[in-house]
Order: C-alpha cells, then structure tokens, then sequence
C-alpha cells in the first residue's frame, strides 16, 4: 500500500502562498485584508489555509478557524462564529475583552430578548466587530471561516457586516474558502460574494487546477516508493489538476482489481472498503453526525468498547480519511469523502443512525443550539414528532438571534410534518397552531424578502381558518395578505382582504389589530383610486395610533398621508411628515417602516428635482437595508432602481453599468427590473440587445416596474431603428398594461409617449418634403393621441396633481415632437424643451439640443446651429452615445455646419494627435492598409480613425475631409521631391 506522509504536502501553490503571507504582514502592520479564497472541490484549499495559518502562527498571530457545516435544509445560525467564540473563550489573554462585550455570549447559548427585533441583531453584530477588534489589540488575528457555501444566512450577514463596517481597520486578516463549482446561479452565498469584493479592503483569491507538472510533483512527494511513470501518467490524467483527486486516486493504486474508478465517489469508496469492518462502522457512523463530530458524540453512537472505537479511530486516521482535532473532534478529511460515505448507507441502517444522534443530542441538555441539529437527525430517521417539536424549537431560537430566514425554512418544515403528527403529539398550549405557524412563516418570508411566497403562505393561513375563528386572527390573517398582495402588485384582491379585515374588528374599543387594518387599508384604497376612503381611514388610524402609542403604526400613517394628502411627498407638509415619520420609525425598531420614509423621502427629492438631496437618502436607505438584512425587500428594491436612474441622469454611465452589474449577483428574481438604468444606457450607446434583455423582464408572472422597464427600452429602441409603428404599439401595450383598475394612467405615460411621438415626427419627415398629405395626415392622427396622452398624464399624475420637472420636461419634449409631426422642426418649442431638461438630466437635454439645433439650421441660423452641435458632439463623445454622435454628425453634413467660421478654429483641437497623423496620411493618397503599415496599426484601425476624421470634419467623402483640412490650416502641402 502507498504509505502517504501524514502532511499533503503544498506544491504549485508558491503565488498563492506568497500572496496570502504579504497580506498577513500588512495586517500585522495594522493594513488588513480579508481574501475570498475560491476553488473546486478537493483543488487544496484548506490545505493551502492551513500552511498559511502555520505561517500566520509562527510570526506571533492567532489563528482561529470557523467551519460551515452541511445540514440540508436546516440552517444553524452563526455556527462557525461561534466555534471562533468558543477558541477565544478559552484563551486567557482574551478575557477582559469578552467580558466586555457581553451581548456575544448568546452565540454559546445564553440566549437574548433582544434579538428579537432588527436592532437587537444589529447590537449583536457590533458586538462581535468590536470583541475582534479587541483581540486584534493585544495580538494580530487571523479569522479563517472554512466552507462559506454552506454558511447559514445569519453568519453570511454577520460576515458582510464585519467586513463592511471597518473591522478591517485593526490588525486582522480575514481568509474565507468556498467551493466555487457549488455556486448554482441562485447559490445564496453569490449575493454576498458580489457585494462583498467590492469592497476595497476585500480581494478574491481563485485556486485554479494545478498544472499535470506539479500534480505529478505531489503524487511523486506523496508516495515515498518509487511509482511506475504509467501509474504517475494515468493518475495525473484522472486528476485533472485536482490535488485531492490526485491523493485518493494514489491511495487507490493497490486495490485487488487494479483499476482506477472513473468517478471520485468509486474511489473514495474503494479506498473506504479498504479499512476493517469496525472502522467502517465508525466511519458511516460519524458520515450521519456530518462534517465534523465529537468524540463523546461519536463513542455514544457507534456503541463500541472503548479500545475497539480507539483503534478503529487510528486507522481511519492512518488513513488520512478523518482528521484529529484538537479539541476532541473528529472530522473528515474532505467533505466529499463524507458525502461518499453517507451515500452508501442502506435507508434503514441512515434513519438508525439519525435517530440514535437526535437522541443524544437531545440527553446533552444544549437545547437551543442544537435545536436544528436534532431537527435534522429526528427528520431524516423518520421521527416526525419529534423532528415537529425541534422545527418549531430550531425557529424560536433563529427568531431569538435575529435570523429570518432560518427562521422561515424551520417553520415551512414544521408545516410540512404537521399533517403527518398526530393531534396528541402536536405541541399543545401557547397558541401554536396551524394558522399561527403559518402566518408567523409569511411574515419571516416577508422580512427575508420572499414575498410571493410570502403571498402563498398568507393564503394557506386564510385557507385554514375555521369557522369559529377568531375574529382577531382572521382579520389579521386578512391584513397581512392584503400587505403582501400589495407588494407584489394584486391592487384589486389586496383592496377586497383589507375591507373584510377591517369590516372584521370594531373601531371601538381602540385595538392594535384595527390600526394596523385601517392602515393596510388606506393604502390598499389609494392604490385603486379610494383617495377619499385613504385619506379618512388614515386620519381616523392616526388618532387611534396616537392614542394606543403605536409609535411604528404612527410612523407608517403618516407616510401614507405624506403620500396622498395636499402636495405629496414633493411639498414641505409632505416632507414634514416623512421626517417626523423616519424619526418615530427609528425609535420604534422598526426597520421596514423607517426604508418606507427614506424611499419618499428619497422620491419627494427625484419628483421635485432636487436631485442633490435625492443622494443622500438613497445612501441612508440601502444602508440601513444592509445592516436589517432586508436589501432584498421592496422599498430597498425600489432604492437601488432609483439609484441607478440618478446616475443614468447625472451622465455617470460608466457607474450606473458597474452599479448594475454588481447588483444583478444581488437581486432576487423579483428585482430583475432594478438594473433597467443600465439598460437605457446599453441601448443610447448602440447596442440594440438592450432590447432582447428588456422583452426578458415580461416574461413570467406581471410585475409593474419590469412592466415599466421593457416599455420604456422597447419604445425607445423602436425609434432608434426607425420603426414608429412598432414604438406607437409598445407605448399603448404598456400604457394599457401599467393603468390601474380605476383608469388612472401611470405617470411614465408621458415618457413613452414622447419617445413614440420621436419615431412618428422622424417617419413624418420625408412625405412631407414629397408633398403627401395622406401619409401626413395618418401619421398626424397618430401624433394626435400620443400628444393628448403626454398632455393629460403630466397635468394630472397618479397621484391627481401636476407631475414635477422631469414629468414637465417630457411633456415640453412631446409638445415639440408633435409641432415637428405637424409642421417641421419649431426653434422655440426645442428650446423649452431644451430648458425644461436643465433640471439634470444630461442625455435628455443633449437629445433636444440637437433637434434644437436641426430647427436653427431649417431657419437658417447655421452658426448657432453649430455651436450647439459642438455641445451635443461633446456630450455624445463623453457617454459614448455613438447613436446620438452620428445623428449629430449627420446633421453637420447636412447643414454643412462643418464650414461656419465659429468651427473653423477648434478644428485641430477636435482632432486626436493620432487623428492628425492619419488626416496627414490621407492627404498624400495613403489607402487604409497603408496608413496602417506607417503608423504599424492594424487596416481596419485605420478605417476607424478615417471615418472619425470624416464626422468630425463634417465631410462625406476622404478628399473632401482633404480638402477642409487644407482650406481650414489643419494641415499643409508636404514640400515636393524636388523642391
């Protein structure tokens, strides 16, 4: 048999290890880093992290490392920060700084109230940075968390607020492996991953296959007898870079068949039937417990005297299939050697084993931490009851540290096992019922951001009303499906459940069911039109509110009448109760109330164009979403589009498509439509694809942004390739699809209009020029129906008041559009809109400069002309709006803008110095493979080079450009041979 050294030795690996040291050293100068250690399974990354850790611990650090574990389904909250903890708790010169921080003392099971809400998790977190921060004082610390793509969403919150809030800032390095083959495209952990690389104190590390050099390397360390050249070869061929593929492959060599298996899962089970019958008991033994198990655990489990556990123990050790820990743990060596094991248990001999670790478990008195643990092993040995029990157990506990979505699948779990547990086996007293269960797993689905699930949970609840229910609960199971269909768009049915919730409770005596029914319903009204029903219902709740001193119930009422009374959100009264509502919110805890103020703050800023004071809020918000964990909820949603819209406005394009790029690995499937800003710039800078990816967003179940996305790329996409017809049927199939149940047309109505309106005043042109007054008046028909569109949806918006700058600015851009429908390009009627864009936006503003400009040369004011569209080239060229640049560039041939004098002395500064060599070029007859071969370019690169001095000369042909270039001293004769 091979004997393999008891150390896989690290080879292939001297850039990584030289990378990983210097950032060790940084950190010990107080310069920390965290590093995103990625790989395929078995590539060596712990073994790569574990010779840095020796590294790390001989120069004087700490190291202390995190494991995730795999559960299935079954989410263990902050379990590796909390095998960290327990290394930190028992280091001595670490006490004064735990006792300090007592608040993480709940991750060792102590348990707190005051986890229960947003601000207790934040309490928490703080307190985890600042113990780290503590450690790294008295000495440097590196913080290894093995694994991360099994971690449990509390621990990948925990991890992004660690990273995110400066603990970097101490002498702390951060290394945390994952698989990277395991990162399936909704993988919970591809969200953090995106986020988190963004910070600048955060780097990626990917460990790539190794090279068949260095794997024959390692097999040849390896194995200390001489290996046959064909036995290297074949190995080397099967592992595929893989080093821990290449060691099992090895280890299989001497099997009695003298085969390699071609699957990984073959051989670790032939080199597991390797070991004695003993062994492998212990083995499928400790495969049940998971990844990692306690000795005690493990010697109860297996049920063997102790000297024969022991020498099972060393052989499988010897073995290098499980690993001695230090502190009385036994793991596998590779998760995938644990995987293959588990496999191959008969389903009678795994529920055994199951059962046997949820009894022990149970008998150790850890309840609350090993909750989820026990509803695992009680599950999967087929003990429903008692996996019921630990489920509802496993949920109280997420619920204790803050874990909404733990908290969600251990609820959906007990939901699952309910019906199959007996009514006398069911967890009786304390309100536990199925209804309670159901409707508490909607609300954690709603905070987790799930809300379509949210939405089906809620309707389960209402399903299982009886008869003699409650009054209370069914009008709160009412109210709360009426919230939740609001979120995801069902006006109508939302308005029907928060009338029979609120038809369900008196008004008197005041309740907190009431409130919180009036206050749903108020919004459910306004939504289809109820204006007078919402404004009454909300003034009446406020008092009641008031009253009962529900301060987040106070906050959310008077948001909604910031909404919907006098000015909105966009007047002082409006703003005044938004902050009054932020503050009440934010005293309250209540984390989603408080992202509901900042977002009309935010919007009350967009509507009124204060586009200055929109910034703030949006960064306030997406903060305070980040640390609630509620990024993926709808206000957040709605943020990160807003974000993206101000910086698609602002002209910062490059950022709006690197924003938007770093949210896609964010979004939830729902928030498809908060990247469209990056769509309008994909599509203003030529790429007509934008188009394809907008008709995505409609596909599956209506949703009313991506609704408003598409329509608006659609629209827009049909006129820049001169198709009206197609720009005139996505703005009505929108229009009719974003009007609500009442008629009442969605604001946008005047953007789509205006954009249709552009592609009918183009197709508009030329049968005019001909004189055909058919085909005008056709087309004037059509414009007639958008400008009443434009003209009735900006005085009148949603919200039944006249819509801001940016609505006005779109209706002055169709009242333009349709006087050059109508009777041809108007100077005065661009200029408005010209104005009216000045608000901010910059790609809007340089589209009516140009048909400003297009108007002054039909009146013959050609210097003028050109001097706007030297502004319009300017803008063009700075976004890289290459459309909007021809468009320009054509309009200077036309006119022959290219010959004014006012253009004729910024000619050369027009020009790159690369672009004067060319023109020079040009000049003596070079073709465009010659000029290549002079400047030593590429033929086409000279082509690119001629057309830009072509546009920007304003010539239509190369002797012409020749020729102005002469004419205007760009260039001068090359003297003759024989001068």
């Amino acid at each position: 048999m091979p004997q393999a050294s008891s150390i896989t030795p690290v080879v292939g690996r001297d850039a990584e290890l030289a990378r990983l040291s210097g950032v060790l050293e940084r950190a010990r100068g107080s310069e920390a880093r965290a590093v995103l250690v990625a790989g395929d399974a078995g590539v060596g990354k712990t073994r790569l992290l574990d010779e840095v850790g020796g590294l790390a611990a001989d120069a004087g650090m700490t190291v202390v490392t995190g494991h995730c574990v795999d559960l299935g389904d079954v989410g263990l909250p902050y379990l590796p920060f909390t095998e960290i903890l327990g290394v930190l708790a028992a280091d001595e010169r670490f006490s004064a700084a735990l006792a300090a921080h007592p608040v993480v003392g709940r991750m060792l099971g102590g348990g707190s109230d005051a986890a229960r809400d947003v601000d207790g998790r934040l309490r928490l977190f703080e307190g985890m940075a600042g113990l780290l921060a503590e450690v790294a004082d008295v000495a440097p610390l590196l913080l290894v968390l093995e694994d991360l793509h099994w971690a449990d969403q509390s621990s990948r919150d925990l991890l992004r607020f660690l990273l995110g809030r400066g603990v970097l800032r101490h002498r702390l390095a951060v290394f945390a492996s994952y698989r990277a083959d395991d990162l399936h495209r909704r993988h919970p952990l591809r969200p953090l991953l995106a986020e988190l690389i963004r910070l600048p104190a955060v780097e990626r590390l990917e460990l790539r296959p190794l090279g068949d050099s260095d794997v024959a390397r390692l097999v040849r360390q390896l194995e200390r007898r001489p290996l046959a050249e064909v036995t290297v070869r074949r190995i080397v061929e099967r592992a595929e870079g893989n080093a821990f593929y290449a060691e099992e492959l090895l280890a299989a060599t001497d099997t009695e068949s003298g085969g390699v298996p071609s699957g990984l899962a073959d051989v670790l089970l032939i080199r597991f039937e390797q070991l004695s019958d003993t062994a492998q008991q212990v083995l499928r033994t400790a495969a049940v417990a998971g990844r990692r198990v306690e000795h005690e655990l493990l010697r109860e489990a297996v049920g063997l005297p102790v000297e024969e556990l022991e020498s099972a123990l060393r052989e499988a050790v010897g073995r290098q299939l499980l690993v001695a820990g230090d502190d009385d743990t036994y793991s596998f060596r590779h998760a995938l050697a644990r995987e293959a094991v588990y496999a191959d248990l008969l389903p009678g001999e795994r529920a055994r084993l199951h059962g046997a670790f949820a009894r022990l478990l149970a008998a150790q008195g850890r309840a609350a931490e090993s909750a989820a643990e026990r509803a695992h092993h009680y599950r999967e040995s087929h003990d429903l009851a008692e996996a019921l029990a630990a489920s509802l157990e496993a949920a109280d506990h997420a619920q204790r540290v803050g874990a909404p979505a733990e908290e969600q699948r251990h609820l959906e779990a007990a939901l699952d096992l309910w019906p199959a547990v007996g009514a006398e086996a069911r967890p009786s007293g304390g309100g536990v019922d199925r209804v309670t269960l159901t409707l508490r797993a909607s609300a954690a689905a709603a905070h987790a951001g799930e809300l379509h699930r949210a939405v089906s949970l809620t309707r389960s609840a209402l399903a299982e009303l009886g008869q003699d229910a409650d009054s209370e609960l069914a009008a709160r199971v009412r109210y709360t499906l009426a919230g939740n269909l609001l979120s995801v768009d069902s006006l109508t049915s939302a308005f029907a459940y928060s009338s029979e919730a609120l038809a369900m409770i008196p008004e008197d005596p005041p309740s907190r069911t009431w409130v919180w029914a009036a206050a749903t319903h108020a919004m459910a009204a306004r939504h289809v039109g109820g204006n007078e029903t919402a404004l009454r219902v909300a003034r009446r709740a406020l008092s009641v509110a008031e009253e009962l001193r529900m301060t987040d119930a106070h906050a959310d009422l008077l948001i909604s009448l910031a909404v919907f009374d006098g000015g909105g959100r966009r007047g002082p009264e409006g703003r005044e109760r938004l902050l009054r509502a932020r503050e009440l919110a934010r005293s309250s805890g209540n984390a989603a109330v408080e992202l509901r103020a900042l977002f009309n703050l935010a919007m009350g800023c967009y509507e009124s164009g204060a586009l200055a004071e929109c910034v703030p809020w949006l960064t306030e918000g997406l903060d305070r979403a980040r640390r609630a964990g509620l990024l993926s909820s709808p206000y957040p949603l709605e943020m990160r589009y807003l974000r993206l819209v101000m910086l698609h406005v602002l002209g910062r394009w490059d950022e709006c498509v690197r924003a938007a790029a770093a949210d896609a690995e964010l979004l939830p499937a729902a928030g498809a439509y908060t990247v469209g800003p990056a769509l309008y710039v994909a599509l203003a800078r030529g790429d007509m694809t934008a188009a394809d990816r907008a008709r995505a967003l409609l596909e599956g179940p209506f949703d009313w942004m991506a609704t408003l996305v598409a329509g608006i790329v659609l629209t827009d996409a049909a006129a820049l390739r001169g198709d009206p017809g197609d720009a005139v049927r996505w703005t009505r199939s929108t229009v009719a699809a974003l009007t609500d149940e009442t008629g009442t047309r969605p604001d946008v109505t005047v953007r789509l209009a205006a954009l249709a309106l552009s592609a009918v005043a183009d197709a508009a042109a030329e049968p005019r020029s001909a004189g055909d007054e058919a085909t005008i008046r056709g087309w004037t028909d059509t414009a007639a129906e958008l400008v009443e569109l434009a003209r009735a949806t900006a005085t009148h918006a949603e919200s039944g008041t006249p819509q801001g700058p940016e609505g006005q600015a779109w209706l002055a851009r169709a009242e333009a559009e349709w006087i050059r429908v109508v009777s041809g390009p108007d100077a005065a009627a661009w200029s408005q809109a010209l104005t009216a864009f000045g608000f901010g936006d910059v790609y809007e503003q340089a589209r009516c400069r140009l048909r400003y400009a297009e108007a002054l040369v039909a009146a013959g004011r050609r210097e003028e002309a050109a001097a706007e569209t030297r502004e319009v080239r300017e803008t063009a060229d700075r976004l890289g709006a290459t459309p909007l640049r021809e468009q320009v560039d054509a309009l200077v041939r036309r006119g022959r803008l290219a010959d004014t004098p006012a253009d004729a002395g910024e000619r050369a500064g027009v020009l790159t110095a690369r672009e004067q060599e060319v023109l020079r070029l040009l000049a003596l007859g070079r073709s465009n493979r010659q000029i290549g071969e002079e400047l030593f370019i590429t033929g086409k690169t000279a082509s690119v080079h001629v057309s830009n001095i072509l546009a920007k000369l304003g010539a239509s042909s190369r002797g012409e450009a020749v020729a102005i270039a002469y004419r205007e001293g760009l260039i001068t004769p090359e003297p003759s041979a024989s001068g």
